[in-house]
């Protein structure tokens, strides 16, 4: 996996968290302009991601509100538990995506 296909994750996983607090706020009676455009980027944004990787996040988004988080300092930021050193090294390299083993969340390491 490339530096591409993370990036176009991160930009999935905001559009939806946007879409879901939209749809949030039209619940409390409020009206939202612009969730339809949302909506529309996110089709788009969607076909350009391979399949298996899509449906990977797509399941994990079920179940956690966030499907892919940071790793900074060595922790995964959705559950707080260190990563093993191993996973932590490969991980820097940016060359495929690794899963908590705690969360199984999908990760990406900050600079």
């Amino acid at each position: 996996m490339g530096n591409k296909d993370l990036e176009l994750l991160i930009s999935l996983q905001d559009i939806d968290l946007m879409i879901e607090e939209a749809e949030e706020v039209e619940k409390l009676g409020f009206s939202i302009t612009g969730c339809s455009e949302l909506k529309i980027a996110r089709e788009e944004l969607a076909e350009k991601i391979n399949k298996p990787l899509l449906y990977r996040y797509e399941r994990l988004r079920g179940k956690l509100k966030r499907a892919i988080v940071p790793v900074k300092n060595d922790i995964c930021l959705g559950c707080f538990l260190r990563q093993p050193t191993s996973v932590c090294a490969q991980g820097r390299e940016g060359l495929d995506l690794f899963t908590c083993e705690n969360c199984g969340r999908m990760l990406y390491w900050l600079d």
